[in-house]
């Protein structure tokens, strides 16, 4: 099924009901839109569905995150393409089948992570935003093993690794691609 941004609105809800759950799927949609237009302008929309499709499972199986929803998606007939880069994110990590190959799948892979712990760092800001984080906050922040101690520095540093990118520069990249989305 070839589907659109608002088809995948409907899915997403249908699974999840958590006001956090659906605002961190749009979050994660939002970082993927930002990163398509640099690395794969011709498929932006494709690349948000599968960001906004990311957690499908997460809230009905969060024991079988990234395995129920294959035949979550499959069920409501989602393309085997998008199905396939949707549970990459759980290689290694949820018994996931996918491994990241496609570098979106290896940015949702890393950027799930780290948009969790920037997301919880902006709330500790006095401006509540995005918009006057520097990379430097989010380094020291990774550093504290306590501070946002759900969010996986494993993953974020395995994702920057199968991307070729230093840290700093994940970092720096979904700062602005966080900022983008914060703006609407």
């Amino acid at each position: 099924m070839d589907m659109n941004i608002n088809q995948a609105r409907v899915i997403l809800k249908k699974y999840n009901k958590e006001p956090f759950h659906l605002y961190h799927s749009e979050v994660v949609s939002g970082v993927m839109r930002y990163f398509a237009r640099e690395y794969d302008p011709g498929h932006v929309e494709r690349w948000a569905i599968v960001g906004l499709l990311h957690d499908i499972d997460f809230e009905m199986f969060p024991r079988e995150h990234c395995v129920k929803g294959e035949d979550i998606l499959r069920d409501e007939g989602v393309s085997e393409d998008i199905i396939r880069s949707v549970m990459s994110h759980g290689w290694g990590l949820t018994g996931a089948r996918y491994e990241p190959e496609h570098i979106m799948e290896k940015l949702l892979f890393a950027c799930d992570e780290l948009t969790g712990l920037i997301g919880a760092l902006t709330l500790m800001r006095p401006s509540n935003s995005v918009r006057d984080l520097e990379v430097s906050s989010v380094k020291k922040k990774f550093k504290d093993k306590k501070f946002a101690a759900g969010c996986s520095r494993d993953v974020v540093q395995q994702g920057a690794d199968m991307l070729g990118w230093e840290l700093d520069e994940l970092f720096g990249k979904t700062i602005l691609a966080m900022r983008e989305v914060e703006a609407y």
